[in-house]
């Protein structure tokens, strides 16, 4: 059987345009996470930026100062987490069927 270097260079041109457009398309996957019972609500995209904080008035007092850092840290926490699964789902989702499973292979380079 011989090596078809054509046609795996095809699939790697195919993995790098499906990689690409999966970059593309989680910036556009957004999630949500909450602290305090959803006094504190942060929102990041799939390239784990925050894009929204929200924060409920009640917070706002001089001796709240101090819990609502711990929850705005929490809410920020589990929006980049949430963030960064639906974005490693997506890029799987594109790329299933064009790389070998491969042990051990590490694709948070690629934002997964």
């Amino acid at each position: 059987m011989a090596f078809d270097l054509t046609g795996m260079m095809g699939k790697v041109k195919e993995l790098q345009d499906k990689m690409q457009q999966a970059q593309q398309e989680i910036q556009h996957i957004t999630a949500t996470g909450e602290a305090g019972g959803g006094l504190v609500r942060a929102t990041a995209n799939g390239h784990r930026k925050i894009l929204k904080l929200e924060i409920d008035e009640s917070l706002l007092t001089p001796q709240d100062r101090d819990m609502l850092a711990d929850l705005v840290v929490a809410a920020v926490n589990k929006a980049l987490d949430e963030a960064a699964e639906l974005a490693r789902q997506e890029l799987q989702r594109k790329t299933s069927g064009l790389m070998p499973n491969v042990p051990g292979l590490d694709l948070s380079g690629f934002g997964a």
